[in-house]
């Protein structure tokens, strides 16, 4: 079993990948700055950290201390808007940050590296479903910033020898269902728990757009199950440790689903109808972005377990139903 330390372990998918690879025997610890994450999302008995990516002493020190062999890396900014806005901040956090994580990683000699990517590399793509051997052409600096670190990494790996593997994933989404732990951000920008929080009594939701060119006008996302995601991380370190090569793939569905069918899922499931404005465009989102996961499924052995929209936003509904308030305060270490 490997011993990884998972950076952003305590944020929304990290917390999802350290229960699973807790739970399938491997060794984990967490750094996290909690500028986004939440200790209570950390399993008890999982050491936390509390330090930022670009503290390069305190990254080294857990490597060393915990006698890492790999590094899952969740920490980063994601909000497509907000990098269109201020693409500095994005790229000082998710390039110059990431860096420091991967010089810390060749000085305590950890050789293998889980690099949390996104969907947002392809920019508008070419073609639907996205396989991941379309060109590479983003439109916002989020997905300039995951691309950018994309392409250091074969640099890196020739030079230091960290194997790597990139994964492309789609709209995350959902809770563990069991409902213990689940997406809670302070400044919400996912569209099923705006939804949620729309259907029961928050402010209405905003629906970016509908003049698309899709079927009723808004955009078409594939939503994959944060679960999922979590399991695709563990399988891409396994395959790094029966010495795969290193590579990217995409992690999707491959069901797109418009906005609007998201806000007919949830009134289903919620019970109540998710009251929503329409709202201008946003800079930077492309009309229709679903995946091909084909190469995962084959050479990872991936497939997803929770594709069904609805079962998603059922997940995601348990969670937020039962925090309401989201998580309680912070646990000590």
């Amino acid at each position: 079993m490997a011993r990884v330390v998972v950076t952003g372990g305590a944020g929304y998918i990290g917390s999802h990948a350290v229960r699973a690879l807790a739970e399938h025997g491997h060794a984990v610890a967490v750094l996290d700055d909690l500028s986004a994450g939440h200790a209570q999302a950390v399993p008890k008995g999982v050491p936390l950290v509390r330090a930022a990516i670009h503290d390069r002493d305190a990254v080294h020190r857990l490597l060393i201390e915990h006698r890492a062999d790999a590094v899952m890396h969740f920490a980063a900014w994601l909000a497509v808007g907000e990098s269109v806005r201020t693409p500095v901040d994005y790229y000082r956090n998710n390039v110059t940050g990431t860096l420091s994580v991967l010089d810390a990683m060749r000085d305590a000699g950890v050789t293998r590296f889980i690099f949390s990517s996104t969907c947002a590399v392809y920019g508008e793509p070419e073609r639907v479903p996205i396989v991941e051997s379309l060109a590479t052409q983003p439109i916002n600096a989020y997905g300039e910033t995951k691309l950018t670190i994309e392409r250091a990494l074969p640099h890196i790996e020739r030079a230091h020898g960290i194997k790597w593997m990139a994964l492309r994933y789609f709209n995350a989404a959902g809770a563990h269902p069991d409902g213990t732990i689940g997406e809670d951000h302070a400044d919400e920008v996912h569209v099923i728990p705006l939804a949620i929080r729309a259907a029961t009594g928050g402010a209405p939701l905003q629906v970016f757009g509908e003049d698309y060119p899709t079927p009723d006008g808004t955009c078409l996302r594939d939503y994959i199950h944060v679960c999922d995601l979590a399991d695709g991380h563990m399988r891409a370190l396994e395959a790094l440790e029966r010495g795969a090569p290193s590579d990217a793939y995409n992690l999707g569905t491959g069901r797109p689903h418009s906005v609007k069918a998201v806000i007919a899922a949830v009134g289903r499931v919620v019970g109540r109808p998710v009251a929503w404005a329409a709202a201008p465009r946003r800079p930077g989102d492309p009309a229709v972005l679903y995946a091909s996961s084909d190469r995962a499924q084959r050479e990872l052995g991936w497939t997803p377990n929770y594709p069904d929209l609805e079962v998603i936003v059922r997940h995601a509904w348990q969670w937020h139903s039962g925090h309401p308030r989201g998580y309680s305060p912070e646990r000590s270490n």
